[in-house]
């Protein structure tokens, strides 16, 4: 799932070929960001379109060769005219008159020519390690395998073994694992026989006037380079800023070949700054107005993958307003995570309605009750730094004394990867901590998660000021044995030294809720019938739960009389789309489901902490299904629930009629042995976050 949708798409078709081409509209000024090399095609500026297309009007297109354009069979097509052409014809076909272009790679040469040799169409220019016929390649010492494998006959050969050698080099900054993968992918959406005949059409520019040609070039510029990158030395730009008057250079330190995957946050902001120089009447107020200073406000921001985050974190603001009566709060959310506020009267922040959505996504990367929970946050990437773009403005506009991120991912890994970016009192809340690979996932996937476990310890060890609180929602015991990869601390241990603990927050006090019989009878539930809930959160990914629990209705009344089966779809599932059976009740959204769930004499739910913790602390039998592949789910939770002796563990595969029937009537309205969940929690939270105001 994208973070941001083109609002326009279409072809250009020129000398022979469909070239594809997108348009973000904005009342703003125009950006194109131009091709690359065709190993690459524009989903490589995924991690910039969402935010620049807030600001301004934003075209990209596909090289011909890749992504959506054509694939021509061609050399000269291919030709520096050629392109150049095709990028001229994306104007105006879209009606730009003129802009500011950007480009990576070959594509930072491209721009280059782009401004010399159309001047009147061109505002400004930003190259992004740029190749150029005066630039200076870099091996890194290894000229034989470069010698071996770059050029046409290797390309042809063996393209996905050049490929893997050239964007490893591509991507040699610590923890890129996420750019190799993408930008192998798209190298294998064109073939060694595209590039091939790339690399023989022959020049079509005459150096000496090309050269001239720049050096002429009088609109702005911004050059951006890193200094370790080990495909185009980046002295080539120092030599470029000489030969344009007035060209600015931005050197990031150590930063390898594509610094627009891996440090977004600042070329975007670069990027943005760019802009606002050439068109400085262009330039905006502050883009979310709440209103003007108050003595203490906070920000929270729940995490959307699971509804469990906001019922606790509501329940910690509670607290925190009794402990500090004069603070205000507003929240930064999705849906459905804004239902849940709504219904509880919170000040939902009005750039909650821009915040690209992490439940669909989820639910994009979902199959039949399956969800690689890991895989699917590292597929969020584009999602996640349009996300932290919005919420620093949000922080930078609200003069926040504090924020407080429930597992809000996108914070906590931007403000550690950008520590001059923390503008206020920063809290993180979580339940569990570390990724852990699935048998599934084979050895990439533990390779992967050991590498992003490692890039998380090394980011606190280096900036431990970005997190004035970190707290795990939980006690020490919750923490999971084991470490977080070969070579790397004991996940408990690590956690101890660099968590305080709240204890679980439920959010409610079970003893709080009454007694049973007359809880059940205002809610609407007979004394005499047997009543089972189905619950499976706030996202979309337990509808295949459901239907598995729905069919198997008319069994379970055969073995459990007087039963009533309620499911509670959530808001991201239409009941309408769900067989329709006798004995079941359909409800989208129940608020504080904890009273139902309370009085229930048996739940069936997903692996989800927050309900599984309810049910235990409510001391109600329930049957959890984990998803399949969901890392917190089976491993972390697991765990937990195993700590507690609460809940029966099934199999999704499990979940037929007759089986699950059969275990639904052993587990219906069983004497539980639960370990007491306590109830302080949310206070023991908000004690610690109070002491940041």
């Amino acid at each position: 799932m994208r973070a941001r949708y083109p609002d326009t798409e279409g072809y250009v078709e020129r000398n022979g070929a469909k070239i594809f081409y997108e348009v973000y509209e904005n009342e703003g000024p125009t950006i194109l960001l131009a091709q690359s090399w065709q190993t690459c095609h524009s989903r490589m500026w995924k991690l910039q379109i969402p935010y620049l297309a807030r600001h301004f009007r934003v075209v990209t297109y596909d090289p011909i060769g890749n992504g959506r354009s054509d694939r021509i069979r061609a050399a000269a097509r291919y030709r520096a005219t050629e392109v150049l052409e095709d990028a001229i014809a994306v104007l105006d076909e879209t009606g730009t008159e003129s802009c500011v272009v950007a480009g990576l790679s070959y594509g930072g040469g491209l721009v280059t020519m782009l401004a010399a040799l159309y001047p009147d169409r061109f505002d400004g220019i930003i190259p992004i390690a740029a190749s150029h016929a005066w630039g200076l390649p870099f091996t890194d010492g290894d000229d034989e395998v470069w010698k071996r494998w770059y050029g046409a006959e290797s390309w042809r050969e063996n393209w996905h073994g050049f490929v893997e050698l050239f964007f490893d080099a591509c991507n040699s900054d610590p923890h890129s694992t996420r750019g190799f993968d993408d930008s192998v992918q798209w190298a294998m959406e064109t073939s060694g026989e595209i590039i091939a005949l790339q690399s023989e059409a022959g020049p079509s520019l005459d150096p000496d006037e090309t050269e001239a040609a720049v050096r002429a070039i009088e609109i702005p510029c911004l050059i951006i380079h890193g200094t370790g990158d080990r495909i185009i030395n980046y002295e080539s730009s120092v030599a470029l800023q000489k030969m344009i008057p007035n060209a600015e250079l931005m050197l990031i330190e150590d930063a390898g070949h594509i610094p627009i995957g891996r440090y977004p946050v600042r070329i975007n902001h670069a990027i943005r700054d760019f802009m606002h120089r050439v068109y400085p009447q262009q330039r905006p107020d502050a883009t979310w107005h709440v209103g003007h200073a108050r003595p203490k406000r906070a920000l929270f921001i729940s995490s959307p993958i699971g509804l469990g985050h906001a019922r606790r974190d509501i329940a910690i603001a509670d607290e925190l307003r009794i402990l500090n009566p004069d603070v205000e709060i507003d929240w930064l959310a999705q849906d459905p995570v804004t239902r849940v506020l709504g219904a509880s009267g919170e000040n939902v922040h009005p750039a909650s309605s821009s915040m690209a959505s992490e439940s669909g996504h989820f639910e994009d990367e979902s199959g039949e009750h399956d969800l690689n929970a890991f895989q699917a946050l590292r597929n969020m990437d584009e999602i996640q730094v349009a996300n932290f773009m919005l919420i620093d403005e949000v922080i930078a506009d609200g003069q926040y004394d504090l924020v407080v991120g429930d597992e809000c991912w996108e914070l906590d890994y931007q403000l550690h990867e950008n520590p001059n970016m923390k503008k206020a009192s920063y809290v993180w809340l979580t339940d569990f901590v570390g990724y852990i690979p699935m048998p599934s996932g084979g050895e990439r996937e533990a390779f992967v998660a050991a590498d992003y476990n490692a890039d998380m310890i090394e980011q606190i060890a280096r900036y431990q000021r970005i997190r004035d609180k970190a707290i795990f929602v939980g006690n020490p015991d919750d923490i999971i044995d084991g470490t977080f990869g070969p070579g790397l601390p004991a996940i408990k241990e690590w956690t101890e030294d660099n968590y305080d603990f709240a204890g679980y927050v439920t959010g409610f006090d079970p003893d709080a809720l009454g007694e049973r019989a007359e809880l059940r009878a205002e809610l609407g539930y007979h004394h005499d019938e047997k009543v089972c809930i189905v619950s499976v959160g706030g996202s979309g990914v337990g509808v295949d739960l459901i239907r598995r629990v729905v069919e198997s209705n008319a069994a379970a009344a055969g073995e459990i009389s007087d039963l009533r089966m309620i499911v509670v779809t959530g808001p991201r599932i239409d009941p309408a789309d769900l067989p329709q059976v006798d004995g079941v009740e359909y409800r989208e959204y129940v608020d504080r489901l904890y009273r139902h769930l309370a009085v229930a004499d048996l739940a069936i739910v997903q692996g989800g902490l927050t309900t599984t913790m309810e049910l235990a602390a409510a001391k109600v039998p329930f049957i959890y299904v984990p998803l399949r592949n969901h890392f917190e789910q089976n491993v972390h939770v697991r765990a937990r629930l195993d700590r507690y002796r609460a809940g029966r563990l099934m199999d999704y595969d499990d979940v037929v009629p007759d089986n699950l029937a059969s275990v639904m009537a052993e587990e219906m309205g069983r004497n539980v042995d639960y370990i007491d969940v306590e109830t302080n929690g949310a206070v023991t939270a908000a004690t610690m976050i109070a002491e940041l105001l």
